[in-house]
């Protein structure tokens, strides 16, 4: 029995290969790649460590390239569901007490297998089943997911190590259980570190988890379930359980031993979690907890004094890279009219320079978007913004799904700072711009704090010290990661927790030990040495208290 006492502590980020020409990391993510594209796999569910095959078959296919079909899926049934739920009660009786160190050994085996032995693999993968260029791969499906685990190990260090004050004569602590009954993780398709963290999380803390993923995202996040195997993740601790959400959630959302959901995805699905959720409050062990970040209207707010090749960088950057399907996409910008004429100029240039298509070719800064639905959805505001007479599309505006779902880099400009594309998630690579008189910066901010629902990420650009600390000030709900002279995106675990409140989600801080805290139950333990023997007290020792 080891009884050391042991601090993990706090890393380093993972360091980030640029792929560069010739370099035998690019050859070798190149020949991964190669292999990937022109490969079928099955993709069976895991449950409690063995492979189930239901026969109810899907297909996942490059986004690039939709005639490209990569894998065939095995689609979760009710019964798979309720075979998963019972793995994972079953697993959490010997997880939920062993050792956090040893928790903690096997998920930094995880980190470790991803950083040396399988890099290229999960890099492939994100890129030929998500769509993603070999950087924005490299930054998610790598480094964040590596950053994610190792970080979390220093954070449950921390959580452990602070227990309350004890007196003389007694001694206090703290018990971070995990939560009674099982995890459900519910993971997107646009980064392959979140759907590695939402069930990973709550897997470091002692739970156990049924993990539901995106459709889109199958290939990668299957090899990360492969990956947790041979790290020694024990069987039924995290259960892989592809298929349809509604069908899936029907049976976890009213199972008695839900303990939590963690959830990254649309702002409607998470309202229905929730929702569902509370109709069923009376029919749980315990309230759940519910732990999600959802949508987000991103913004760049440029001052007068801002820098107009640094605003033109970053808006360029932050709307267009992964096609504009990160969460913290920049999709609305506002721009001093004094800035204008000569940004428009810069934009419409940089995104003529913008090369797009399949992820294989490394010069190709915009790939394809995820799958025919966000396809159809997009060009649909595109669509909408050429109609109006509130707007011009000043550069883009063209897409194509013959190959593959592609869609150029799109910039509107529009006179109506309530226009449609600057209220609502489009979750792609548009951009709507909004003109204003610079003698109305404070106005302007109040309006861009009021326009969208949400508050996840947003920038201001300014060299006026005052200016910035105003923005910062009105805007101190309408994104939950704020950014100075820098695009919205780009968040670093370890660096900036991200996470957004208002309709963005609950604002829990994914890459943080506030995230984790969501995922113990905490139990106080006092132990007295010496116990009372008489009920009196001190005070009452008197001679009229009849002693």
């Amino acid at each position: 029995m080891n009884n050391a006492q042991f601090f993990y502590s706090r890393p380093q980020n993972e360091p980030v290969h640029p792929y560069t020409e010739g370099t035998p990391e690019r050859i070798a993510l190149e020949k991964e790649l190669e292999r990937q594209s022109n490969t079928q796999i099955e993709i069976p569910l895991i449950i409690g460590g063995k492979e189930v095959k239901t026969g109810d078959m899907g297909k996942v296919v490059s986004p690039h390239n939709h005639q490209n079909i990569i894998a065939n899926y095995h689609k979760a049934g009710e019964k798979e569901v309720q075979m998963a739920i019972e793995a994972s009660l079953e697993a959490h009786k010997q997880w939920a007490v062993m050792s956090w160190l040893e928790r903690v050994s096997i998920v930094l085996r995880v980190a470790e297998l991803i950083s040396k032995k399988y890099r290229n693999l999960l890099n492939a993968a994100t890129m030929v089943g998500q769509g993603k260029n070999a950087f924005q791969s490299e930054i998610d499906a790598v480094c964040e997911t590596i950053d994610f685990i190792r970080f979390n190990a220093h954070y449950v260090s921390e959580i452990y190590d602070d227990q309350p004050h004890s007196e003389e004569g007694n001694l206090n602590r703290i018990e971070y259980r995990p939560l009674e009954g099982f995890v459900f993780a519910i993971t997107p398709f646009n980064f392959t570190a979140i759907a590695s963290n939402l069930a990973l999380a709550p897997v470091i803390m002692g739970n156990t988890v049924v993990w539901k993923p995106s459709t889109t995202a199958l290939l990668s996040n299957y090899y990360l379930m492969q990956i947790y195997k041979e790290a020694g993740v024990p069987d039924g601790v995290i259960n892989f359980i592809p298929g349809q959400g509604s069908k899936i959630g029907n049976v976890a959302l009213n199972h008695k031993d839900l303990a939590g959901i963690h959830f990254t995805g649309s702002n409607g699905t998470f309202n229905h979690l929730w929702k569902s959720v509370a109709n069923n409050l009376e029919n749980y062990k315990s309230y759940p907890r519910v732990v999600g970040e959802t949508g987000g209207k991103d913004f760049i707010f440029a001052h007068p004094s801002a820098r107009v090749d640094e605003v033109a960088t970053a808006l360029v950057r932050g709307a267009f890279e992964y096609q504009g399907q990160k969460c913290s996409a920049a999709s609305r910008a506002y721009i001093p009219e004094s800035m204008w004429g000569e940004l428009k100029k810069k934009i419409q240039k940089n995104i003529r320079m913008i090369k797009k298509g399949g992820v294989k070719d490394f010069c190709n800064f915009v790939n394809a978007v995820i799958d025919e639905k966000a396809f159809k959805d997009i060009t649909g505001y595109i669509e909408k913004a050429k109609s109006s007479p509130d707007a011009e599309i000043i550069a883009g505006g063209t897409y194509d799904d013959s190959v593959g779902y592609f869609i150029d880099p799109t910039v509107i400009h529009t006179t109506d700072p309530k226009f449609v594309t600057m209220e609502e998630e489009i979750f792609g690579p548009v951009l709507t711009v909004y003109v204003y008189k610079d003698d109305e910066y404070e106005q302007t901010l109040e309006l861009c704090n009021g326009t969208s629902p949400y508050g996840l990420t947003g920038s201001i650009f300014s060299q006026d010290r005052y200016a910035t600390v105003k923005a910062c000030q009105v805007l101190r709900y309408a994104a939950g990661n704020f950014y100075m002279n820098d695009k919205p995106t780009g968040s670093v675990v370890g660096q900036q927790p991200f996470g957004g409140a208002r309709q963005s989600g609950t604002n829990d801080k994914a890459g943080s030990y506030m995230n984790l805290l969501r995922w113990v139950s905490p139990r106080t333990i006092k132990e007295t040495f010496i116990p009372a023997t008489d009920f009196r007290y001190p005070y009452m020792y008197e001679e009229k208290c009849g002693r």
